[in-house]
C-alpha cells in the first residue's frame, strides 16, 4: 500500500523493450533492500524470472559551515540512510583531517536515517571540504573557503563561503577553456564566401 500511486513503468508501450520502473516521491523510509525481477513466459518454458538485488540508500543537502557559537570551528553534516561503510570526511588543501563513521544499522532505532556530524578547528585560511564516502566511492562534496582576519583590520565575514559543488568551484584548479569565438566567426564565413563566389560567377556568365 505505500508504493501505491509511486511506482510507473518508464514506458507504457506495451510493445516496448523498456521494461524499467521508477519510483516516485521517494521517502526515506523506502530505503533498504529491493529485488527487481522480470518474468519471461516462452514457448518452452512457462516462466521464469531473472533479475537481481539493489539497496537504495538516502541522502539530505549537506551542510558544512562555521558553527553559530565559534567562527573557528568547521561543522559538516548530513542525514544518510541507515547503512554501515558511509563516512564522512575533511580536507584542508587537500590534506585529511579527520573522519567519522556512521552509526551501525539497528532495526530498534526510532528513525530510519542517521544524522552525520564532525567538527574541526579551523587551521588558517584555504579551501575545507568535506567528503561523504560509501567506501571508496565519492557520495557527494561540499567546500568552503575560509580568509582568515588580516592582523589590525576587521574581519569580512564575507569572504568566508561554503560553497556548494561545481567543476570550477569544487575544484579552483580545474582548467576553464574560453569560447572558440574565433573558430565560430570562421565557420559562418564559409558558406557566405561560397556563395559570395556562386553570386560572382554568375554574373560573369551573364
Amino acid at each position: 500500500m505505500k508504493y501505491r500511486n509511486r511506482v510507473q513503468l518508464m514506458d507504457d508501450n506495451i510493445n516496448s523493450r523498456n521494461k524499467s520502473i521508477l519510483l516516485k516521491g521517494v521517502q526515506w523510509a523506502d530505503s533498504g533492500m529491493y529485488q527487481c525481477k522480470l518474468s519471461i513466459t516462452t514457448e518452452r518454458e512457462k516462466g521464469r524470472k531473472l533479475g537481481g538485488g539493489t539497496v537504495l540508500m538516502i541522502y539530505d543537502t549537506m551542510i558544512f559551515n562555521l558553527t553559530a557559537h565559534n567562527d573557528s570551528l568547521l561543522c559538516c553534516e548530513v542525514k544518510v540512510t541507515r547503512y554501515p561503510n558511509l563516512f564522512l570526511s575533511i580536507f584542508h588543501d587537500g590534506s585529511k583531517l579527520h573522519s567519522v563513521d556512521s552509526a551501525p544499522n539497528s532495526t530498534a532505532a526510532a528513525q530510519p536515517y542517521v544524522t552525520l556530524s564532525m567538527n574541526v578547528s579551523v587551521r588558517g585560511g584555504g579551501k575545507y571540504e568535506c567528503q561523504l564516502h560509501l567506501n571508496a566511492v565519492l557520495i557527494m562534496k561540499s567546500s568552503f573557503l575560509h580568509n582568515p582576519p588580516v592582523s589590525g583590520e576587521e574581519q569580512d565575514a564575507d569572504k568566508n563561503v561554503s560553497l556548494p559543488c561545481s567543476p570550477t568551484v569544487c575544484d579552483p584548479g580545474a582548467v576553464v577553456f574560453p569560447e572558440p569565438w574565433f573558430l565560430y566567426g570562421s565557420l559562418l564565413l564559409v558558406p557566405i564566401t561560397i556563395l559570395l563566389g556562386i553570386i560572382i560567377i554568375q554574373k560573369a556568365r551573364c
